[in-house]
C-alpha cells in the first residue's frame, strides 16, 4: 500500500521538492554570502548589549539585503502551496473514482485512507522540516541583530511551518473530500489558508500572550526594543495621556495639541510602548502551533470521516 501511495503521489511530492531545490539554489549563496559580510563585519558584537556605537553598521548591512530579505518574506506562503499539493492526489482519486480499483486489490477503505493520508502528512512533515531549517539557517545573522518574534522571522522558523503545512493539508482534503473536484478545491484551500494565515499574523498573533507595557523618560532610558516586536509606541504626557489624544480642532481648520510645558519645543519628555520581546518567541510559537495543528488534525479527521461514510 505505501508503495502503491507512492507512485500516485509521486508527481505532486517532486513538485513540492522541485519548488525547495529552486529555494535551496537561491538561499544557499547568498546565505553564505550574507554570513561572510556579517562575520566580515564584526557584527557578532553588535548583539552584545554593552557594545555601542553599532547603528550604522547594522542599518548598512540591513539594507545591503533588505531587497533579498523582502523577497524571502513571501516563502511564508509556500507551506501553504506545500500542503495543498500534496492533498492533490487524494482528491483526484474521488474525482475520477480510481479510488474503487485500488479497493478490489484487497484493500479495506480504512487501510486505503490510511494508507494515503498517513503518506501525505509524512511527506508534508518532511518538506517542511526541510523548508525551516533552511530558512532558519539563511535568515541567522539577521536573528542575531533583530530578533525572530517579529512576524518576518517567526513566520519562517520553530515549530509553526510545520503546523502550518498540515493545516493547509488538511483544508484542501477536506474541501475536496467534499466538493469532489480538484483543482477548484485547492484553489479554495490554499485561499482559506491564506485568509486564516492574514488574521492570525495581524490580529491575533499579538493577542496570544500579553504583551509588555512600559513608559519612560526621553531622550534617555526606556527598554532596548531592537529584538522586540513593536505593537504601539507613541509618545505620551507626564501623566501617560497618548499626545496625539490631546489634540482639538481649532478655528483654523488644524489642530491644537497640548502637550506637556518644560521644553523651548514642547516636544514630549515621555515615551509609551507595547511590544513583544524576543524572549516571547517559544510562548507564542507553542500556542499558534496548537491552534493550527489542532485545526489540521481535526479538518483530517473530518475528511477520514466523510470520505469512509460518503464514497461508494
Amino acid at each position: 500500500m505505501i508503495w502503491l501511495g507512492w507512485r500516485q503521489q509521486r508527481t505532486e511530492t517532486l513538485i513540492a521538492a522541485a519548488m525547495l531545490a529552486v529555494l535551496a539554489a537561491l538561499l544557499i549563496p547568498t546565505g553564505i554570502t550574507i554570513a561572510s559580510a556579517y562575520h566580515d563585519g564584526g557584527l557578532a558584537a553588535c548583539t552584545r548589549p554593552e557594545v555601542a556605537g553599532c547603528d550604522n553598521a547594522i542599518a548598512a548591512f540591513i539594507g545591503r539585503f533588505n531587497a533579498i530579505g523582502s523577497l524571502i518574506d513571501w516563502m511564508t506562503l509556500l507551506p501553504g502551496v506545500v500542503g495543498v499539493l500534496i492533498a492533490a492526489s487524494f482528491v483526484s482519486q474521488l474525482e475520477n473514482g480510481t479510488y474503487r480499483l485500488d479497493w478490489t486489490q484487497s484493500i479495506t477503505r480504512g487501510r486505503w485512507v490510511a494508507g494515503k493520508l498517513g503518506l501525505a502528512v509524512g511527506t508534508a512533515l518532511l518538506i517542511a522540516l526541510a523548508l525551516t531549517l533552511l530558512v532558519t539557517w539563511w535568515r541567522a545573522p539577521f536573528v542575531h541583530l533583530q530578533g525572530r518574534v517579529e512576524n518576518s522571522n517567526f513566520d519562517s522558523e520553530g515549530t509553526v511551518v510545520a503546523a502550518y503545512t498540515l493545516f493547509a493539508l488538511g483544508l484542501g482534503l477536506t474541501i475536496g473530500a467534499i466538493w469532489r473536484r480538484a483543482v477548484p478545491s485547492l484553489v479554495v484551500g490554499f485561499a482559506g489558508y491564506f485568509a486564516a494565515r492574514l488574521f492570525v499574523d495581524t490580529w491575533l498573533r499579538q493577542r496570544l500572550v500579553d504583551p509588555v507595557s512600559t513608559t519612560w523618560k526621553m531622550p534617555n532610558g526606556g527598554p532596548d526594543l531592537t529584538k522586540a516586536w513593536v505593537i504601539d509606541q507613541y509618545p505620551t504626557d507626564a501623566q501617560g495621556h497618548r499626545l496625539t489624544d490631546l489634540c482639538t480642532p481649532n478655528g483654523g481648520g488644524g489642530t491644537t495639541c497640548h502637550v506637556e510645558k518644560g521644553s523651548a519645543d514642547a516636544a514630549p519628555s515621555f515615551m509609551h510602548a507595547v511590544y513583544h520581546p524576543n524572549d516571547h518567541f517559544w510562548a507564542l510559537q507553542g500556542i499558534e502551533t496548537a491552534i493550527f495543528g489542532a485545526a489540521a488534525v481535526l479538518l483530517i479527521a473530518f475528511a477520514v470521516a466523510w470520505t469512509l461514510r460518503r464514497t461508494r
